[in-house]
């Protein structure tokens, strides 16, 4: 488990509710029929939601995507991540987390896994919902543009 992220996932019905939407899931452990922990290896992507109402409707709405740290890497910090992530996209206010949800359909849509897409994008994305403008698309072309730049870097 040692260098793994892990991520703490709740699912009460009405309740509660913290999933991933996407990552590369690498280990997971069921503690009871609503909570279950998972760990994902350094540098995977991964976009985890959080939702919570009470008696009078919904109290927490938020979406992160974040980077699995290595032990020596800076990270920050995100409840029921340990330790943390690097913050590629942090939003809250469910018209900001549907509107990622949506980007990341689109994503998949184009036969893009949403966990290799350029980490760029995701901050693109969390810069202009932030600011209420339209965000640019993730097209295939920017997705091989990613990749190409990514292996010149390795």
């Amino acid at each position: 488990m040692s260098g793994r992220t892990t991520i703490e996932l709740t699912w009460i019905e009405g309740r509660i509710e913290r999933w991933l939407r996407f990552g590369r899931i690498v280990q997971e452990t069921v503690l009871n029929r609503s909570v279950r922990v998972v760990g994902l290896d350094p540098g995977s992507v991964f976009a985890f939601v959080r939702w919570a109402a009470n008696d009078y409707g919904t109290v927490e709405s938020r979406i992160d995507i974040l980077k699995a740290v290595s032990p020596d890497e800076r990270y920050s910090t995100v409840p029921f991540v340990t330790p943390g992530g690097m913050s590629l996209l942090r939003l809250s206010g469910w018209p900001k987390v549907e509107a990622v949800l949506l980007s990341i359909d689109q994503i998949e849509a184009e036969d893009i896994p949403p966990e290799d897409a350029c980490p760029d994008h995701w901050r693109h994305l969390h810069n202009r919902l932030s600011c209420n403008l339209e965000p640019r698309r993730y097209t295939p072309f920017r997705h091989e543009a990613w990749l190409k730049r990514r292996a010149l870097a390795a």
